[in-house]
């Protein structure tokens, strides 16, 4: 069985899709023919409420289409003779073709802010909004946070329907819910299934190291709710409502070997969507603490291999300098068993803990060590070390996602470094023109060598220059060799 991070893309639905040992994952987004709903009537045992009229009712209304259209760059068709003997230029002719991914949003307030999944507007140079009513806005992108698969758009509308949130800390196993979306090109779907299991890490956002971090080398945070809610590519994004028809979850992945709904789907439990949408709407970003440890869950032949007694809780592989959980006196070799009260019992219980705080917070963590209980006050800190709320700086203020370019882009670009743009949302960037596939090569006149170091370059303008100097002049080049400059103005 496989998993897939469900996401239509194109006018014809295709797939991203990540390998993980023999499992694949798929993320789901689809387009929009509009259709009524048809609610069926699901068997149980008597006494258990099986109407579920009034929770899709509820939050039908509430959920919107999402079609985002990204610009790529493709060879035009060379004639029979450049066939056979190849493109005599310089290079091969190309163009510009547009790519259309679908997928599925949730209203959260009248005035038009809208949660779906990172994925489904990763890149985008254009998102469009289709409400139930069939009304389409324009959208823009307010923020995103790739590591819980999270963004928050808006449209400019007014009085719109809302979902009421709840609480996804009280769902149980075995309980009921509905997923609401868009699938396979049909708007407006309600489809019912149980609760199967919470509190899934299944390796489908960052790293899929052996075992989980929490600190700087992992930022990604999964505790998906496992239904068997039907979801297909076009759901991503979409409601997962309890029978109160309140939000519970925003549908994100199916667990499939075809590309299709097979059994499972997961979604992010909506405490931890609440959690970054009001960051990032606040501050522009989310505020993710750090504990500053490496962990990683136990089993059998874990615990026989470090002689531990325990089961339950969470094991310290290491524990970072300089970080909260260092100055607390936790250590290495120390199995975590609770976050301010609440059991923690494998690392993505205790990401999911964390990650209701902000930086400068201090939480109480429980271990477990030779045989004693011992609980310590721990300060959690920022990605910087800090304990500050950071607002939206950084290289986040550019708007755009970057990696560093690969051995073969290199060689084909007669370049030794640089950081390419791979994505653009609204921000500094796409407002000076740049576009998707530039290569960063110089800011400021230094080289450009990676990530990180165009993210230092940017924030030592922010905090160093006077004000009527933060700006940075950009050298780079486009993949079909253009060579292009562009000045940046950093103040708001």
């Amino acid at each position: 069985m496989g998993l897939l991070l469900v996401a239509g893309v194109s006018a014809s639905v295709s797939y991203f899709t990540v390998s993980r040992a023999a499992n694949h994952i798929v993320l789901t987004d689809d387009t929009a023919s509009r259709q009524s709903v048809r609610l069926v009537n699901v068997s149980a045992p008597s006494g258990i409420e099986t109407d579920f009229t009034i929770a899709a009712e509820q939050s039908v209304n509430a959920v919107v289409n999402i079609t985002s259209k990204t610009m790529r760059t493709v060879n035009q068709p060379v004639d029979i003779f450049e066939y056979f003997f190849g493109y005599r230029g310089q290079q091969l002719p190309q163009q510009q073709e547009p790519q259309v991914g679908i997928g599925s949003g949730v209203i959260i307030t009248p005035d038009g802010y809208i949660i779906t999944n990172n994925h489904v507007i990763d890149g985008a140079d254009e998102i469009s909004v289709t409400t139930n009513d069939k009304s389409t806005y324009s959208a823009k992108v307010i923020g995103t946070d790739p590591n819980t698969d999270i963004a928050l758009i808006k449209v400019d509308a007014k009085d719109l329907p809302t979902i009421a949130f709840g609480n996804s800390d009280e769902l149980k196993v075995g309980e009921w819910v509905l997923a609401v979306g868009n699938p396979m090109n049909l708007t407006s779907t309600v489809t019912a299934g149980i609760v199967s299991a919470k509190g899934r890490n299944l390796g489908i956002i960052g790293n899929n190291n052996n075992y989980q971090n929490q600190n700087k080398s992992n930022m990604s945070i999964e505790s998906f709710i496992q239904t068997d809610a039907a979801v297909n590519p076009g759901n991503s994004g979409g409601a997962l409502v309890n029978l109160r028809g309140e939000l519970v979850g925003i549908n994100t992945a199916i667990m499939s070997q075809t590309g299709s709904y097979t059994g499972y789907s997961f979604a992010i439990p909506v405490n931890i969507v609440a959690r970054v949408v009001g960051d990032i709407k606040e501050f522009g970003s989310f505020q993710r603490p750090y504990l500053g440890v490496s962990i990683r869950d136990i089993d059998s032949e874990f615990a026989k291999e470090k002689n531990i007694s325990v089961r339950d809780g969470v094991y310290v592989m290491s524990v970072e300098e300089k970080s909260g959980a260092l100055e607390a006196g936790i250590k290495q070799g120390d199995v975590i068993s609770e976050i301010n009260g609440v059991t923690v019992n494998k690392s993505s219980d205790l990401q999911e803990q964390v990650s209701r705080y902000r930086p400068g917070d201090v939480i109480n963590v429980s271990v477990k060590r030779d045989g004693k209980n011992i609980v310590y006050s721990v300060k959690l800190r920022n990605r910087q070390g800090g304990t500050e709320v950071v607002k939206n700086e950084g290289i986040e203020v550019l708007g755009a996602a970057f990696k560093e370019i690969s051995d073969a882009q290199k060689r084909e670009l007669n370049i030794s470094y640089g950081v390419q743009v791979t994505g653009l949302t609204d921000g500094k960037l796409k407002d000076a023109g740049v576009r998707k596939g530039f290569v960063i090569l110089k800011v400021n006149d230094q080289r450009v060598q990676s990530v990180a170091q165009l993210e230092d370059l940017v924030k030592s303008v922010q905090k160093e220059a006077k004000f009527d100097e933060r700006g940075i002049f950009i050298v780079g080049m486009y993949p079909n060799g253009k060579i292009s400059y562009y000045a940046i103005d950093l103040n708001e």
